[in-house]
């Protein structure tokens, strides 16, 4: 009996490992850099969503809305379109969806898989009211700080603070984002941080800052 047990235990494990491995890289559309609001309009616009439509976004939306959270915008230095202390760029852009969860690796503009798993029901509180309606957008972006990116003589405090700061300057990018093509978009904080980090499997220098959501926006 106990060596069934074990066989059952040991392919579980194996199974498991294969769906965390059968996710391939999204490769992204070039992003459109010339289309949008002017910026004044996509300001006046700029808003905080709770209800959200729970329509997949096309690839070529992810794109934008990617590139302009963190793309590169300068190829010969590699800096992004978001600022980063001492260019850290110690921000790593998460993103769940309903098939799993990728992370956003802006050098060579694709969708690199992580989990196949659908961690968005993790980027809101059980208490929240409004948690039925966040988790169904079907993209929430963790925005992970890599403290280990940050300098041997950075102190935890600074490390913080510069982490949450960048971090701001990447949530914004996409809000005007979203204010320029209509789409809703809403950023949280009050979720269980520990658990999303246990869930995505960070490592100790990793810590989760920030989660938004985009989404078409709800009828």
């Amino acid at each position: 009996m106990k060596k069934i047990v074990l066989l059952i235990v040991v392919l579980f494990c194996f199974i498991s490992t294969a769906l965390a491995t059968d996710l391939t890289p999204i490769k992204l559309p070039p992003p459109d850099t010339k289309g949008g609001k002017p910026l004044m309009q996509a300001l006046k616009d700029r808003k905080t969503d709770r209800m959200f439509a729970t329509e997949k976004l096309p690839a070529e939306v992810l794109s934008n809305l990617l590139w302009a959270a963190a793309g590169i915008s300068r190829v010969d230095s590699g800096k992004r379109t978001a600022p980063t202390a001492h260019n850290w760029q110690e921000i790593d852009v998460y993103v769940a969806m309903e098939d799993g969860l990728y992370l956003y690796n802006a050098k060579t503009h694709t969708l690199d898989p992580v989990l196949r798993a659908d961690l968005r029901k993790n980027t809101a509180h059980l208490l929240q009211p409004s948690r039925g309606l966040i988790v169904g957008a079907p993209v929430q972006l963790i925005y992970v700080a890599d403290y280990s990116r940050m300098g041997m003589r950075t102190g935890d405090e600074d490390k913080r603070m510069y982490s949450a700061v960048d971090t701001g300057f990447i949530s914004q990018n996409v809000y005007l984002y979203c204010a320029s093509e209509g789409l809703a978009t809403g950023v949280r904080a009050y979720f269980n941080k520990e658990a999303l980090a246990k869930e995505m499997k960070l490592r100790d220098s990793q810590k989760v800052i920030l989660v938004q959501a985009v989404a078409y926006p709800a009828d």
